[in-house]
């Protein structure tokens, strides 16, 4: 295993903290104690998704190519006419619970929402993965040319298009369970309403052989998406071509410090030993990022690369260019605590509206507090049907 750690941090002081409070015990990342206890648990899981009070489940398998839906010459490209299933009305019959507005595909099986505010969310998320790697949309050592790649859990689409714009030789395909993409888009790119978990209906769609698999396969922020890591994993071996390149990026959700400066006690404490045990509860580890190493080396790769980085969560960094990145950062965490919450906090742990509210009015004053000298570690993981490393 490689790992790459982020540059030496700026001195902070030591601020101990510590409390008698029998719910939080550290600011270490436990949540999950190994990589085969979370492999058994999700091997002997038989939680079902979080349904809310009203569902509405579309058909599977939804194809479709974005330009289909205009009825103009795109000036990126003609129509492909490739749609084999007409979207369906029930995929837009979507679920609106705590004000947010949820999917309706597979209704419950996911537990963020799909409004325009989570939609923004996710572009800044984005624009935080091109500050992290200095503007590069992957890291695997692809070559000039490739055949298909696939971008699993695609959002709204963002990484798939500029990934498009820049490889127009290479037939993209970007899946999720929600069609929240837009219709400007290259013709190399294609989107599959679909769920990752389920039997890749798009896979059906060409032969098995080797020359239509995929070369390159992008996952990236599916914690707390997944209950079956291992299928997950295998299913994507079963699809790499030979020397083919899997790239999974995961935020560790846990807020770590190297000073202590995180108090045991407080708010944000509480929020992610709350949201990590909801999320367990309903069958989808939240804290999977430090867990991905052993779960890729299980489903069958020999040849895994390991990056590691620290991202600040507030800008408290003197670095200018860490400093930067903070502040994109601190706003899309204050943006995200209540998407990532509400669900899982209101169907599992059964609490009420302002108690939610509540915790989460401290946590954005924790986010605020730059005494907290908090950041989260990011996992690249670059698994690659190749023979193993020679060092």
């Amino acid at each position: 295993m490689v790992e790459y750690t982020h540059p030496a941090w700026p001195d902070a002081p030591n601020n101990n903290n510590t409390t008698n409070d029998p719910l939080i015990a550290s600011t270490s990342t436990p949540i999950v104690t190994d990589s085969n206890t979370l492999i058994n648990n999700i091997n002997n899981n038989n939680n079902q998704p979080l349904i809310a009070d009203t569902t509405t489940i579309a058909p599977t398998g939804f194809y479709y190519n974005p330009q289909d839906d205009d009825d103009n010459d795109s000036a990126l490209g003609e129509d492909k006419a490739s749609s084999t299933t007409s979207l369906g009305e029930s995929i837009f019959n979507y679920q609106y619970e705590n004000g947010r507005r949820y999917h309706a595909f597979r209704a419950g099986a996911y537990p963020l929402p799909n409004d325009e505010l989570e939609q923004d969310r996710m572009d800044m998320q984005h624009h935080i993965y091109l500050l992290l790697f200095g503007g590069e949309l992957y890291r695997a050592p692809l070559p000039p040319k490739i055949n298909k790649a696939l971008d699993i859990g695609c959002g709204t689409g963002l990484w798939a298009i500029d990934f498009a714009d820049t490889r127009p030789d290479t037939q993209v395909i970007a899946t999720d369970l929600s069609y929240i993409q837009p219709t400007w888009v290259p013709p190399n790119l294609t989107f599959e309403i679909d769920d990752a978990e389920s039997d890749w209906s798009f896979v059906q769609l060409s032969s098995s052989s080797d020359a239509q698999k995929f070369d390159y396969i992008h996952i990236r922020s599916m914690a707390g998406s997944i209950a079956d890591w291992p299928r997950l994993l295998s299913r994507a071996y079963n699809n790499l071509a030979p020397g083919g390149w899997i790239e999974l990026t995961e935020f560790e959700t846990w807020a770590s410090t190297d000073d202590d400066s995180l108090p045991l006690n407080s708010a944000y404490h509480e929020y992610q030993v709350r949201l990590c045990e909801a999320a367990a509860s309903f069958g989808k580890e939240m804290n999977i990022a430090p867990h991905i190493y052993n779960l890729v080396r299980n489903a069958g790769f020999a040849n895994v690369r390991e990056e590691v980085q620290k991202c600040p969560l507030s800008p408290w960094p003197k670095d200018s260019r860490l400093k930067e990145l903070a502040m994109y950062m601190n706003l899309q965490m204050m943006e995200s605590i209540e998407p990532y919450g509400l669900a899982l906090f209101s169907r599992v742990l059964k609490w009420d509206t302002p108690r939610i509210y509540a915790l989460l009015d401290g946590v954005r004053r924790d986010l605020k507090n730059l005494n907290y000298h908090m950041y989260s570690r990011v996992y690249v993981l670059l698994p690659s049907a190749l023979f193993p490393f020679d060092g």
